[in-house]
């Protein structure tokens, strides 16, 4: 079941159009990627599911209707443009969120206590913002962008500036918010962190969805019948065995009794013939296909070449 649909979405600025006729469709309880480089109109498609603007043509559904004013409720979103009034204590300010997004103020401080505790910045909760590093700020913003628990959560480069530990940190409660029922939004640059936790992504570039799917499956379908080869014995004798049946474009130096490379088998049908023909002239340790990482993809679909 799929908690938000985008239909046909199409946006215009003064000339520019930033959205022209997307659509896409996030299922309940996943982790959803939503990549393209800058300027595509990512940014764009968040605020108008916030209704922080309004598509020209196209609608947004949540569930099976279309999105209303009320269900703001049902949302948490962190933008990338990240804003705390420096002046004002943190948990004061927390508070003030909180009751923003229809908490009382004795379960707003309920709940922000355990996520404080949580978090490590416990001892925080009584100094200004201003005091507050870029990191400590951030882990702020998420607990309120989470607390009135919604079930779509939208986060915009969530890991800007996030050392390693505390990035792990958010990404496990990312994870968990998930397996709890939320259905995440995730916007990124950051192809690697989109392989670790998600499960379906977009690829939105120069205002079109050129690319949907299951991460796992849009890695194997865009493979290049690429494999990867260990084994012991002659590289000659390897070579002539596999000659005219596929390319050997790589060799790794060993590192090891066995030794390693690349071959490029142009059509399926071969995979069987080329592996009989290794283990015949060589001791076949592995023999393993080389899946593309979101990265090459990315790079790919971007540049034209997918």
């Amino acid at each position: 079941m799929d908690l938000l649909t985008v239909e046909h979405v199409t946006k215009r600025y003064a000339g520019h159009t930033a959205l022209d006729d997307v659509s896409l469709a996030i299922p309940k309880g996943s982790v959803y990627g939503l990549l393209g480089p800058n300027g595509a109109g990512k940014t764009t498609l968040i605020r108008i599911i916030n209704r922080i603007t309004a598509p020209d043509t196209g609608r947004v559904l949540l569930g099976e209707r279309a999105i209303a004013p009320e269900d703001i409720y049902r949302i948490g979103y962190l933008p990338e443009e990240r804003g705390l009034y420096k002046k004002m204590k943190v948990g004061e300010q927390a508070v003030f969120f909180a009751r923003l997004k229809g908490l009382s103020r004795r379960e707003a401080i309920a709940r922000l206590k355990q996520w404080f505790v949580k978090f490590g910045i416990q001892d925080w909760w009584d100094k200004k913002v201003e005091e507050l590093s870029k990191g400590m700020a951030q882990k702020v913003q998420f607990i309120v962008t989470v607390l009135h628990r919604p079930e779509l959560l939208i986060f915009d480069e969530p890991f800007s500036g996030f050392d390693p530990i505390n990035a792990n940190l958010l990404k496990d409660e990312i994870l968990s918010l998930r397996d709890q029922g939320a259905t995440i939004i995730f916007s990124t640059h950051n192809m690697s962190s989109v392989e670790e936790i998600c499960d379906h992504i977009t690829l939105i570039n120069k205002s079109h969805n050129i690319l949907s799917g299951n991460v796992d499956e849009i890695r194997r379908r865009h493979g290049s019948n690429i494999f990867e080869v260990d084994y012991r014995g002659e590289e000659e004798a390897l070579r002539r065995a596999v000659a005219g049946r596929c390319e050997v474009f790589e060799v790794a130096e060993p590192e090891s009794v066995y030794r390693s490379l690349r071959l490029h088998v142009e059509r399926d049908e071969e995979v069987r013939a080329v592996i009989a023909a290794v283990n015949e002239a060589v001791e076949l340790r592995s023999f393993r296909e080389v899946i593309p990482s979101m990265n090459d993809i990315f790079i790919r679909a971007v540049n034209g070449s997918l």
